[in-house]
């Protein structure tokens, strides 16, 4: 390509959220990498892990052994102490996996309705992992502590961010910019580490 675009490493995400790939790709933005989403023709990695790091490394190592370049894959949720950690690993698919996000949502407001706001206390946790064929080069994780709300509040952001409020703004990750959520987040946490790794990082 003219720009020299083809001479640029290249980084996929393993994920077909449109949400996570656009923070994700804000970050990396300056990095020098050539960041890709993941090809329509690649299969689903089943996560059947049992933590948020196993289902990172197994959709990384799946992605990345078909492709042959660098794949970047994360697995995170929300962690609610009230629900004994739920929805945790099974944050996309909580309850039932046909429900929208909204309805997710209510569904977890539903649950925690007879529950006062000082033991509301929930926390997002975000796993990444780097690979290339079949070697994991790199893994960093990230959290963010906060309280479920008691309605959804916002339009910004996805998943269960409209129920999430950041302790520090009395807001919801819904209500506050993609930056102003990427400097508290989980995701943001393990990113910015992530990130340090990839500036100086070239795939043999």
């Amino acid at each position: 390509m003219a720009d020299g675009q083809s001479a640029r490493p290249r980084l996929v995400f393993a994920t077909r959220n449109e949400g996570k790939v656009a923070e994700l790709t804000a970050m990396l933005e300056g990095t020098g990498w050539a960041v890709e989403r993941l090809p329509p023709e690649l299969g689903e990695y089943e996560e059947t892990g049992e933590t948020f790091a196993n289902n990172a490394r197994g959709k990384a190592l799946f992605a990345s052994a078909q492709l042959g370049f660098p794949v970047l894959a994360d697995d995170s949720g929300l962690e609610i102490d009230a629900l004994g950690g739920e929805p945790g690993v099974r944050s996309a698919r909580y309850i039932d996996a046909a429900l929208t996000q909204s309805e997710r949502n209510g569904a977890v407001l539903d649950k925690l309705a007879d529950t006062p706001a000082e033991l509301r206390t929930a926390r997002f946790v975000c796993h990444l992992v780097l690979a290339l064929g079949d070697d994991i080069v790199r893994e960093t994780t990230g959290t963010c502590s906060g309280s479920i709300g008691f309605a959804p509040r916002g339009e910004l952001g996805f998943g269960y961010d409209p129920i999430f409020i950041v302790p520090d703004l009395g807001l919801t990750f819904a209500e506050i910019s993609r930056e102003q959520k990427s400097a508290r987040s989980h995701r943001g946490a393990a990113m910015r580490a992530m990130v340090e790794f990839l500036r100086r990082w070239t795939p043999d």
